[in-house]
Parts: structure tokens; C-alpha cells; sequence
């Protein structure tokens, strides 16, 4: 997943998201404002917002280090109760 949302060109985000059809987990990026299940189909399980707003004060333009360390804070419970929520409905 770093590696897709790193490679967003401009803005945009990268996604973790579950994918019904199929029971699988999928990662993919959408740019700028794209919503993610409006343009895939897969359900937002965890977003990274490569917007230079997101990062710019702490990490300027090094963007790579901004997704690198988003990995520290990630709420996995809360990523797998919506992947429990996504499996049930």
C-alpha cells in the first residue's frame, strides 16, 4: 500500500479496501477528491490522504517519509471493525 500511494501523481489517496464481490482486500489510489467506493465498488477500510496539506508542515515534499511513518499510528482495531461491518452487510 506504501508503494501505490506514494506513486499517487499530484493529489489524491491511497486505499486499503474490501472488495464484496470477490472477499478480498484491495489496494488501490484515487485522485484528488475521487470517493473511493463511488468509483470502485470497494468498501473504505483505511485511507492515506496524499494531499500536500496532509504532510507538507512536518514532512515538506518528502512524501515517502509523511506514508512511511502514518504506519505508527494506524487504529488497526478500528480498520478491522470496518472489515467486519463490510463482511456483514
Amino acid at each position: 500500500m506504501s508503494a501505490a500511494t506514494v506513486a499517487v501523481q499530484g493529489s489524491g489517496w491511497g486505499w486499503l479496501g474490501y472488495d464484496k464481490t470477490n472477499n478480498r482486500l484491495a489496494i488501490t489510489t484515487c485522485a484528488n477528491q475521487d470517493p473511493l467506493q463511488a468509483t470502485t465498488g470497494l468498501v473504505p477500510l483505511l485511507g492515506i490522504d496524499v494531499w500536500e496539506h496532509a504532510y507538507y508542515l512536518q514532512y515538506k515534499n518528502v512524501r515517502p517519509d509523511y506514508v512511511n511513518n502514518i504506519w505508527k499510528i494506524v487504529n488497526w482495531n478500528d480498520v478491522a471493525e470496518r472489515l467486519r461491518v463490510a463482511k456483514s452487510s
